[in-house]
């Protein structure tokens, strides 16, 4: 049976001899090797490939806190003073095309493993069907950017205390390239590494589909609390954040069966919130069209409870999901 999920509106449910119910689970159980050294490596390979970029990236940021007065002692009491290109003087759009560029070496490293260690094709890491569903895709993208503009607009006009606008085109014109270029491959490799390579491997472990999906999602929210808003609005405020986005995005991989929608939405939600509105203490310090003066990351989480439940219905109508034990097994 060819798996094109386009074209059909339905598919026959997993043979018995499989160990789930999810095409997308066993697509990590069908091919390749599955050892769990291996899962190991292919972590440490994607981390190597961050951390390297990394070490190199530190290097100009140093020099221009350097150029701006600050003193070693003082990067090292405050690290996160790296992360802030205003106060080290550094261009904006350059900062976060370097602050973007360590997710190439990422995917790089998670590429070798999967291919030359695991020896999977890589596709079989982003989707169970034949070929990559990019309309899904696309419409994912479009749902959430939909959504982000829609509550960025009603937060503008119902409190312009807090955000205004700070547009000046040549920036925003280079922020929008380095924006369209670098971020769908950090936000594809955050999604395959997650939803993807973890998901499939733990699936290996446990035997059911529940537990990596909590797994993922706690993971996912872990490895955000270094970012700067982290810091400033404590763990116990984003950590909830991370890890119900990462939760959301899981369950609809494993009701749909794929990285796609995953992928559209986290790409969406990266791209369209760094050319719309930045601030303060956000990890994405852009050029962007608003600036908020202030953050309410409690308003913002229930903000995003509701885009997450709207987009949700749309995809669970448009895609007439009715097998819930995918969540399961």
């Amino acid at each position: 049976m060819e798996l094109n999920q386009e074209t059909l509106p339905e598919r026959e449910p997993a043979p018995s001899t499989l160990p789930f119910n999810n095409l997308f689970l066993n697509a990590g159980f069908v091919n390749g090797s599955n050892q769990l050294w291996m899962y190991v490596f292919g972590v440490c390979a994607a981390v190597f490939g961050y951390v390297l970029f990394q070490f190199f990236m530190i290097i100009p940021l140093v020099a221009a806190a350097f150029n701006s007065g600050f003193t070693l002692p003082q990067i090292q009491a405050d690290p996160m003073l790296l992360f802030n290109p205003e106060k080290i003087g550094i261009n904006k759009n350059l900062f976060l095309a370097l602050l973007l560029g360590m997710f190439i070496f990422t995917f790089i490293g998670l590429y070798i493993a999967v291919t030359k260690i695991h020896k999977k094709p890589f596709k079989s890491i982003v989707t169970a069907w034949d070929n990559i569903r990019f309309k899904r895709f696309f419409f994912a993208f479009l749902v959430w950017t939909v959504l982000i503009i829609i509550s960025t607009l009603i937060s503008y006009f119902t409190n312009k205390n807090s955000i205004t606008v700070q547009f000046k085109a040549a920036d925003f014109f280079v922020l929008m390239l380095v924006t369209v270029v670098l971020m769908p491959i950090q936000t594809s490799t955050e999604e395959i590494i997650f939803r993807g390579y973890l998901m499939q491997g733990f699936s290996q472990i446990t035997k059911n589909a529940i537990t990596p999906l909590i797994m993922t999602s706690f993971l996912f929210g872990w490895v955000h609390m270094s970012n700067p808003e982290a810091k400033a609005h404590g763990w116990e405020v984003m950590l909830p954040y991370y890890a119900f986005f990462g939760f959301f995005l899981g369950a609809i991989t494993l009701l749909d069966e794929g990285l796609e929608l995953a992928l559209g939405i986290h790409c969406a939600n990266n791209v369209i919130s760094s050319l719309l509105v930045t601030s303060p203490n956000g990890v994405l310090q852009t050029d962007a069209i608003f600036v908020a003066g202030s953050e309410n990351p409690t308003g913002e989480l229930f903000t995003w409870f509701v885009m997450a439940a709207i987009t949700f219905i749309i995809f669970w109508q448009k895609y007439r999901w009715k097998n819930f034990t995918l969540l399961i097994k």
